[in-house]
């Protein structure tokens, strides 16, 4: 089962979950989504990341740290300009 987070900064609220995005690295990077969930219009952005230990995708989402998961939002970029969702160049 998928474990869905949250994560809030600067008073906006974001649930997390690895995307399901397989890319050409499979068990060496992993993609997440983060949907913003409060009353704005709705944002969806994903980042991928290296997994510390584990190759399995869930367990290592289970490791991140919340601060790990603030930084990677940082990182992010928007679903119209990701793989993810669907862009191509």
């Amino acid at each position: 089962m998928i474990t869905t987070r949250t994560v809030s900064r600067d008073g906006v609220v974001w649930a997390v979950a690895p995307s399901g995005f397989i890319t050409q690295y499979v068990g060496d990077e992993f993609s997440l989504v983060f949907t913003r969930i409060d009353d704005a219009p709705p944002e969806v952005r994903f980042t991928r990341y290296s997994p510390g230990g584990t190759r399995s995708r869930e367990a290592s989402f289970e490791t991140l740290s919340d601060a790990t998961l603030l930084r990677l939002l940082g990182t992010s970029q928007p679903s119209v300009r990701a793989p993810e969702g669907g862009y191509r160049s």
